[in-house]
């Protein structure tokens, strides 16, 4: 569990997931209580308060109290997604869902609020670009991180997924075998990775870390 007890405007609106205007509003509104640092016009916002407020609006409260990012894992490997959920669970700085299909997908996207998505592009159902495009059409998930998986090769349509809200895209397949024999041997070996998984694991840690620096450039 996180033990910040005060946060900015941009910190809350990252928990909340909402745009850091939005928190500006509320809290100068007064339905967000708080404080403003002495001799500056930046606002604060204590652990409690916030947390009354999410409760209060209806927003979970899983975020705030885990300190976790959300990642949602979307393929229809299930051996694939399990080998995945259990490198990041592992890495132990994310709370992990997954998905099957495009249709589970879209319903997670709304009731989990992920951070960072993982993207089977061919879905059984509805496919990733499908899936990118509902993310995208919420303004509430402006902040979320997409990122695409696929065997396809076509940079024309790996220009499409970008254009639909895509942040990166790698190629399949990855060796499922190296990663089971790398999962019992409990990843001592980090050169037995496959490239394009240390890719995605190397690229879904980048950008777990660009949201805290996205946090502390908003301190308002």
């Amino acid at each position: 569990m996180s033990t910040k007890t005060v946060f900015t405007t941009g910190e809350a609106a990252k928990i909340c997931k909402v745009s850091q205007q939005t928190i500006i509003r509320c809290f100068d509104n007064g339905s967000l209580k708080g404080f403003r640092v002495p001799g500056s016009r930046f606002r604060r916002i204590p652990r409690d308060q916030l947390y009354s407020f999410m409760k209060e609006n209806g927003i979970p409260t899983d975020a705030l109290e885990s300190g976790k990012r959300k990642l949602l894992i979307v393929d229809d490997d299930v051996e694939l997604v399990e080998l995945m959920v259990d490198v990041f669970a592992r890495d132990g700085r994310f709370e992990i869902k997954s998905a099957n299909n495009g249709f589970g997908a879209g319903m997670l996207v709304k009731e989990f609020r992920p951070d960072l998505v993982i993207l089977d592009v061919m879905l059984p159902d509805i496919n990733g670009k499908e899936v990118c495009q509902r993310v995208r059409n919420d303004p509430s998930m402006k902040s979320v991180k997409i990122i695409c998986i696929s065997g396809m090769v076509e940079q024309d349509k790996i220009a499409d997924l970008r254009a639909a809200g895509a942040d990166d895209f790698m190629n399949k397949p990855f060796s499922v075998d190296v990663l089971l024999h790398n999962r019992r041997e409990g990843f001592t070996s980090p050169d037995n990775f496959n490239s394009n998984y240390e890719y995605l694991t190397k690229s879904v840690i980048d950008y777990s870390s660009q949201f805290k620096k996205d946090d502390s450039v908003q301190p308002r």
